[in-house]
């Protein structure tokens, strides 16, 4: 039944008896006022206060969503929804639906999704807590654009309007808070026309807590940013570990380091052989992340800087393995000759032969991981593709 309306309003709703009443009432006015051929729609997430019977009574559809959750409700909203287009609001009156003329043009221009801009249009004192406006939206909403090359500045507004099908078509599957990061971000994965219109933000009408606990959907919106972009969780930081890493393992290898206020020597050539394994491992791990999340259609593409995974073959990659195994045992051996040439097998300068014995394990380190990650792509190559949602 989609387009059976141009506009779709939905809002969703747990418990907002002395809000949800106004909000349908602005909605549907805006609707007659506008001339828009449109409904409103009510995603009740199990209200015990009577919310369901009030938005019905003002002339909403109201959608039962037994799946507790922001995202949940807003999913079984958006699919229940008979509009072209939808425009998504809380239901507590913390947005003025009366005022959607913005977001109605641009989605009549062409965007595909239009989300609304809280501190380019006005937070009025007292509606957004000051760790949210000045660190949480702020920080987050940098993070989104950084990671994922978003035009988005305010991630977590939540009025905002989308074409209905493009939305759906994303399968966002978010069940918390974190769907509004979901939204912007497989929005921006995926090519939708994205633009941003300002929006005023007012003091919610509540007489009880938000459902929304700082810390902890902070978190659920900063997890799911990492878990889509690998490269910045995994290869940046790896890549980074692993020059560091073995710029310092080659120095120390030639000799102990004199820094003025410290003097580094094998101790520090050992830690600095650790990084450099460790970060070959974040390398290797971007790159079957990535290819994995393409795989099952959760990402649309390698992100940017992991194309390389494409290129991983097998057998060369093995060939690489036996190279730095043989690299490996070359070192190994040289350090038993050094153990012999010193000692004859009895105690040893531990600084000459570590200088040989730190780059041997190394290297022998390096060939298995290289040749586990290069079975792990052809592991994940080997299952069915499915398409990239969008």
């Amino acid at each position: 039944m989609s387009s059976t309306f141009e506009l779709t309003i939905l809002m969703p709703c747990l418990n907002e008896a002395l809000t949800v009443g106004q909000c349908v009432r602005q909605a549907r006015a805006f609707l007659a006022a506008s001339g828009i051929q449109g409904e409103v729609v009510v995603a009740d997430n199990g209200s015990s206060d009577g919310s369901r019977a009030l938005a019905e009574a003002e002339g909403a559809r109201v959608v039962a969503v037994p799946e507790r959750g922001y995202g949940a409700a807003l999913r079984t909203g958006m699919e229940a929804a008979h509009g072209r287009f939808v425009i998504m609001g809380d239901s507590d009156c913390s947005y003025d639906f009366s005022r959607l003329d913005a977001f109605v043009a641009a989605l009549r221009s062409g965007q595909q999704l239009v989300m609304g801009n809280r501190f380019a249009g006005g937070i009025a004192r007292g509606a957004m807590p000051k760790l949210h406006r000045y660190l949480g939206n702020p920080v987050l909403s940098f993070v989104g654009r950084l990671f994922f090359k978003s035009p988005v500045r305010d991630f977590h507004c939540g009025l905002r309007g989308f074409e209905r099908d493009a939305m759906l078509r994303l399968g966002l599957q978010s069940p918390g808070m974190e769907f509004a990061s979901e939204m912007v971000v497989k929005a921006t994965l995926h090519g939708l026309r994205i633009t941003e219109v300002p929006t005023t933000l007012s003091p919610d009408g509540r007489d009880r807590p938000p459902h929304l606990r700082s810390w902890r959907d902070g978190w659920r919106h900063l997890r799911f940013l990492l878990l889509h972009a690998p490269a910045w969780l995994f290869m940046y930081p790896g890549l980074a570990l692993f020059l560091l890493g073995t710029a310092a393992t080659v120095a120390l290898g030639l000799g102990p380091l004199p820094l003025g206020f410290a003097t580094l020597d094998v101790h520090s050539m050992l830690y600095a052989a650790a990084a450099a394994c460790l970060g070959l491992q974040m390398l290797m791990f971007a790159g079957t992340c990535s290819l994995h999340a393409v795989r099952i259609g959760v990402l649309p593409q390698l992100p940017a800087g992991l194309g390389w995974v494409h290129r991983v073959r097998l057998e060369p990659a093995l060939l690489c393995a036996l190279g730095l195994l043989l690299l490996g045992l070359g070192f190994a051996g040289f350090s038993v000759w050094l153990w012999w040439h010193q000692s004859r097998f009895g105690a040893a300068n531990p600084a000459q032969l570590m200088r040989a014995v730190i780059p041997g394990a190394t290297f022998m380190l390096a060939a298995g991981q290289v040749a586990m990650s290069a079975f792990m792509f052809e592991f994940i190559r080997m299952a069915p593709q499915r398409p990239a949602q969008g």
